[in-house]
This record gives C-alpha cells, sequence and structure tokens, in this order.
C-alpha cells in the first residue's frame, strides 16, 4: 500500500521563494556598498556603548535551566548568557520590570 501525500504546499515548495527574496536582499546589499566605495570584505562588528546615566550591573548567579521560557528569554533579553556572566545597564524603568521578573537568578548591583 502506497503512502499517500497530503496536499498542499511542503518545504520544497518554501524554500526556493525565500532564497529569491535573500538573493535580492544579497544583491542590493551588493550594488550599495558598491556606491559607497567601500569595498572591504571584513566584517564589522558592532562596538558596545556603554550606557549614559545611572546604570545598573546584572550578574546572572543562578541556572536558568528547569525555568519557564518567559524567564529564560527576559534573562537573555537582559544579556545573560550562563552564570557568572555580567552586564551592565541603563536604569530605566524596563529594564527593571525585567528584573523584577527573574530576582531570584540575577544579583543587582547599583552603578554610577
Amino acid at each position: 500500500m502506497a503512502a499517500f501525500k497530503k496536499p498542499g504546499r511542503t518545504t520544497r515548495d518554501r524554500k526556493p521563494k525565500a532564497m529569491k527574496v535573500s538573493a535580492a536582499k544579497l544583491a542590493a546589499a551588493a550594488s550599495a556598498k558598491l556606491a559607497s566605495g567601500n569595498t572591504s570584505t571584513k566584517v564589522v562588528r558592532r562596538k558596545k556603548v556603554a550606557p549614559k546615566g545611572p546604570t545598573i550591573t546584572l550578574t546572572q548567579v543562578r541556572s536558568e535551566i528547569g525555568g519557564k521560557p518567559k524567564t529564560r528569554a527576559t534573562l537573555r533579553a537582559l544579556g545573560l548568557r550562563r552564570i557568572g556572566h555580567t552586564n551592565t545597564l541603563p536604569d530605566r524603568p524596563e529594564i527593571r520590570g525585567m528584573i523584577a521578573r527573574v530576582p531570584h537568578l540575577i544579583e543587582v548591583k547599583e552603578g554610577k
């Protein structure tokens, strides 16, 4: 007995369209690069800019393993990847709200 395929689009049908879009984006980026006169092939990484005004230094002290996905996402949004990892962020209400979600996993030190 032969297995029947479900009707509809498969991943094979979707891939070529995605490739065409990315190829078009690459071509546009390449033409913009040539127009600017920059012929460098070196990848430039974004430099971390020090926050202005008051800051908070966060250190992850407990693991997110076994935690809810929302808690894990909050840690990632705070820039913490592993135990002992430290990040300095501006002291703003939205950052304080994220800290309030995961106080049991991090240690907070007031900055400037």
